[in-house]
């Protein structure tokens, strides 16, 4: 069999005594890397080591893998001006976080016979939202419902390590000041209201 040292250097061709008896002397495992070569292939090295070192690249590429997610967001034609406005937030978060986010308008009753007023609504929020998200399919009817797909600007692994860096930073100024809460840091920076007149 071909002999690969523990360092990557080639030992060449010797017996498979040879190839035990020197994986003994360095304390090693002799691991066969290309069983279907001729002569096959084998390796000096601890096993064990190689094993959880794989085992640590795989979970660190699984980290910052991306898993893209569609959020639904479910709406009315007769949406209050607040309501709208907390929707429109939670649409706000999720594209900033880098997910897909499906708008649904559900008309109910009369309200089929007017889907101007959906597609309207629609058109407003992505005006609305038009720095961090992109339409991706425009709204159709789908029975009651009215659907659009908004995408966001950035990729899920940007902002996975936007907030990992901003997650990081808050950690920096926590251990830089110790027992104040981050209230308290917020209320110093602020300027202090004046006495008002009588």
């Amino acid at each position: 069999m071909r002999l690969v040292g523990p360092s990557g250097e080639q030992v060449g061709i010797v017996p498979l005594a040879k190839a035990l008896e020197l994986a003994q002397e360095y304390d090693l495992d002799l691991v066969e890397v290309a069983a279907n070569a001729r002569p096959p292939v084998c390796k000096l090295m601890d096993y064990g080591k190689f094993k959880y070192e794989s085992a640590m690249k795989a979970r660190e590429a699984r980290k910052n893998q991306a898993h893209t997610v569609i959020k639904e967001m479910k709406l009315r034609p007769k949406i209050d001006p607040h309501d709208y406005d907390t929707k429109k937030g939670h649409v706000v978060r999720f594209l900033k976080q880098g997910d897909k986010v499906k708008i649904t308008i559900m008309f109910r009753g009369r309200e089929q016979s007017r889907p101007e007023l959906g597609y309207r609504l629609l058109q407003r929020l992505a005006e609305d939202v038009a720095d961090l998200g992109f339409v991706e399919s425009n709204p159709k009817q789908d029975g009651r419902n009215m659907i659009m797909v908004l995408g966001p600007h950035k990729k899920k692994t940007e902002a996975m390590a936007e907030a990992r860096q901003a997650q990081e930073a808050r950690k920096a100024d926590a251990k830089a000041n110790p027992g104040k809460s981050q209230n308290v840091a917020e209320a110093e920076d602020l300027p202090a209201e004046e006495p008002a007149e009588a």
